[in-house]
């Protein structure tokens, strides 16, 4: 996938006329890119649509209109979509009282190392986690992380061909068994993978 540019994006003024629209679109999007890990962990998988709507919203939120601080949020944000030969997610571990999730994360430090995605007949996958930045300390790691999956080439052929993905995280505070993603969300995780790359 392209990485975006600014003639990608709509001015603010545009923007607000079309973001209703453009939200409906983006969060029906969603529900087939994003995938439980047991409770309190989940996998948000990006694309360069859910990344236009993260800059548009902080562009929006910022009210940011010159073209300085625009090309900031793009050298911000790009490097999140898929580059046609990996999957790229920002993984959310999600305890909703603060005292929990405080103690929950000292017992989780290394988590985004132990998520793993498999193609079916294939190896796991484990990620290359957190390349702009360390998320965690000696105390506790950090409630979002972001991945990248690297496949080889004879897993994006199998994925070419409808194999089944599947999805775990063998990290030993919390472990979950291997689950097969539902056909909505394999399709659209298929759709990340260049044909070029395939071959």
């Amino acid at each position: 996938m392209p990485a975006l540019s600014r003639a990608d994006l709509w001015s603010l003024e545009e923007y607000a006329e079309r973001r209703p629209g453009f939200r409906q679109q983006v969060m029906a999007h969603k529900k087939n890119r994003q995938v439980p890990l047991g409770e309190h962990a989940r996998l948000y998988f990006e694309d360069a649509l859910t990344i236009k709507y993260q800059i548009q919203e902080m562009l929006r939120i910022e009210k940011v209109f010159e073209a300085a601080g625009i090309n900031e949020e793009l050298e911000s944000y790009n490097p999140l979509i898929p580059d046609g030969h990996n999957w790229k997610a920002t993984l959310m571990v999600e305890y909703p009282d603060p005292a929990e999730r405080a103690q929950r994360l000292a017992q989780l430090i290394g988590i985004e190392d132990k998520v793993w995605l498999q193609v079916e007949d294939c190896d796991r996958v484990y990620p290359i986690a957190d390349e702009d930045i360390s998320r965690e300390n000696e105390v506790k790691t950090s409630s979002v992380h972001f991945l990248r999956f690297e496949l080889t080439p004879v897993m994006m052929a199998a994925v070419a061909n409808g194999a089944g993905i599947f999805a775990g995280v063998d990290h030993p505070a919390y472990r979950v068994d291997p689950i097969r993603l539902p056909a909505a969300i394999r399709d659209s995780l298929a759709g990340d993978i260049l044909p070029a790359s395939v071959n």
